[in-house]
């Protein structure tokens, strides 16, 4: 009597057709999505203007920081100048209604928005260097790109978590556990909202074209929306401290807007 046995190969074949499978239902499903989007970011037209809204937001920022807000920390000024840098406009107001010391008051959203920041700061970066790293410069698959981003990503903004806790003489293994048990979720929905969509749009771009770095401006917004909610719920039950309230801070008395 053979006993039958299990062909690994055989179930190898089968996860990979199922996970191709739901690669290309993702894909139909972003199709429409996919014609309206890419022909914009193509255009070098679009980038030009998006390079200079941003050098027009980021001015605002310095501008204000240096004549009106001189108490924040530096180190959220480097949080502010960075989520400026990733998203334009839409960085400039969540700073302007959320971040300076003229807030009249401060609320959960709020926090939520500060505490979002901070995590996009750092994962912003480690996305860009992954995303060029492994996509622009050594042009890996789908797969190794969002792996390789990914790693960046949590990596850079795990690192500019438990910086600031060990200069506040957090201890180095204290400082490790909560970053992971505080951080680990927003990073993870952040990165893989956008990442996928960076790879939808971009998956093929070569680092020269002007659809490789608009789709990953684009997918950096896009994955900071979304890690917005998740930030509220992590402060709200306690998981996260949240940023302190700046109307709090030295030079608050400059007047509420």
């Amino acid at each position: 009597m053979t006993v039958p046995t299990a062909d690994s190969s055989t179930g190898e074949v089968v996860l990979a057709a199922s996970e191709t499978g739901i690669v290309n239902r993702i894909e139909q499903a972003s199709e429409p999505a996919r014609e309206l989007l890419v022909p914009v970011l193509s255009n070098p037209a679009v980038l030009a203007v998006w390079l200079a809204i941003v050098a027009v937001c980021l001015g605002v920022l310095w501008w204000d920081l240096r004549q009106r807000n001189r108490a924040l920390g530096s180190f959220m000024k480097f949080v502010w100048t960075l989520t400026v840098a990733y998203s334009g406009p839409l960085g400039l107001a969540v700073y302007w209604y959320t971040g300076r010391t003229q807030i009249a008051s401060d609320s959960l959203w709020k926090r939520g928005f500060r505490s979002t920041s901070h995590c996009y700061s750092g994962c912003g970066a480690g996305e860009v260097a992954g995303i060029t790293l492994a996509q622009g410069l050594l042009g890996l698959g789908v797969a190794a790109v969002a792996g390789v981003t990914f790693a960046f990503a949590y990596l850079f903004g795990f690192a500019l978590t438990i910086g600031p806790l060990v200069q506040d003489g957090v201890g180095f293994k204290k400082a490790v556990a909560d970053a992971l048990w505080s951080e680990t979720p927003s990073i993870t929905l952040m990165e893989i909202a956008a990442i996928g969509t960076d790879l939808l749009l971009a998956s093929e771009a070569a680092i020269t074209s002007n659809l490789f770095w608009l789709a990953l401006a684009f997918s950096l917004s896009i994955g900071y929306l979304v890690a917005w909610p998740v930030n509220i719920a992590l402060v709200k039950y306690g998981v996260k401290e949240g940023m302190s309230d700046p109307s709090e801070m030295n030079g608050a008395a400059s007047g509420a807007d």
